[in-house]
This record gives structure tokens, sequence and C-alpha cells, in this order.
């Protein structure tokens, strides 16, 4: 049995399934049997697709008017037909000419596949290729520091004489939790409780008590 679905983005008069209701119809689909959707492409919750999917079964084929009416990237587009191919249902494509069932289509959905991986290994070496262009320009990835680094210091250097975190987060107004949230990712402790270890994967409990013995490191 033939099951359609059916998309646009919005439930405006300006956009209309008509034209893809009429194609469907016209490929031997029962009004009966589709489902529709008036949401983004982009959205995971689409209502008539989750239904659509939840009614083929094997030996059917799910058609579309065209792919970009099901997935909401080619990555999303093939695991949906790759759902559906496990389950022993077809799948097609009236626009593209795409049918699962037949080895020339079967073959085109590999090719789509292949596509996706591309895709996938260029976006992946764009990203190290920023971020190795932006490191060696002295750019980090990673949110702005929540305190700038001259001020940070000038902290670091306060609270090593003997200034209380309080009155280190009254005179460079800063909040208290940022100021403890900043020294745990940045910062080591030496502690005469502990030899040094890093706050990044631990929190020196006694320095944060404000108790002696406890002094910053760089």
């Amino acid at each position: 049995m033939l099951i359609g679905y059916m998309r646009v983005s919005t439930d405006s008069d300006h956009q209309s399934t008509d034209l893809q209701l009429d194609a469907l119809i016209s490929a031997g689909i029962d009004q009966r049997h589709i489902f529709e959707d008036k949401a983004s492409g982009a959205k995971d919750d689409r209502v008539g697709l989750a239904q659509a999917l939840g009614y083929v079964k094997a030996g059917d084929t799910l058609v579309v008017w065209k792919l970009d009416r099901l997935g909401r990237s080619l990555q999303h587009l093939i695991e949906i037909v790759n759902q559906l191919k496990s389950k022993g249902i077809g799948f097609k494509s009236l626009t593209e000419g795409m049918d699962t069932s037949v080895p020339s289509g079967e073959l085109l959905f590999h090719v789509f596949g292949a596509l996706a991986q591309f895709e996938r290994s260029l976006i992946k070496e764009r990203v190290n290729a920023g971020l190795v262009a932006a490191k060696k320009r002295g750019r980090i990835g990673g949110r702005p520091r929540a305190i700038p680094q001259e001020k940070m210091d000038a902290i670091l250097e306060a609270l090593n004489n003997g200034m209380s975190k309080a009155a280190v987060c009254r005179t460079f107004e800063v909040k208290r939790s940022t100021l403890i949230d900043t020294l745990a990712r940045s910062q080591k402790y030496e502690c005469r409780f502990h030899s040094k270890f890093p706050a990044i994967s631990q929190t020196c409990f006694h320095f944060f008590n404000g108790e002696s013995g406890c002094k910053i490191v760089a």
C-alpha cells in the first residue's frame, strides 16, 4: 500500500499543500492514507510525520512529493529511509524519481548517503581548520572570559595577599559565583592539606572555605 506524506512550513494562506496533495493522489495514493504537517522542516516534533511512520508497515511504500518535504537535512532524510528499509518499507520521492524498491532508486539512495558523509567530513575539516587558524592568532574557542585577564591577575594577587573573597567581590565588582567559577576553571591551588591539585577536576574546599594555608598558583 502507498502512504503519502506532505508538509508546508507555515499554517498561513500563502503556503498550501494543494500541489503536493494533487501529486500524491495522481500517484495512486488514497487521500485517506495521506498525512500532513504544517511546520518547519527543522522541527523534531512533527505530528504528521510521526503518524505516517507509525502507520506504514512492511510491504508499504512511503511517498513524498519532494525529498525536502521529509527530512530536515540530508542526514535526517537518510536516517528515516534507513529506518523504513529496516522494517521492509519502501520510499519514493515523486519529483526526484527516487524509488528504493527498484535497483536504480537504491543506487541513488546510496549516492545520497555518500554525499551526506562527504558533507559531514567537509564541515569537520572546516571547523578544525578554523580552530587551528584562530589558535595561531591567539584566539581560543569557547565563551568569552567572564572576568578579563588583567582584572583576574589583580584579583589573584589580592587573594594571595589575604583579601577575603567577599572583599574582592566588592572591590572588583564581580559576583561571588562568577569569581568562584572562574577560579575553578582556570587556576590551581596549593594547599597545606593537599599537594597541588587542579581545580578543573576538583575543587579545594579548604580554599573556598577561606582557611589559611591555601594559595593560588598560576
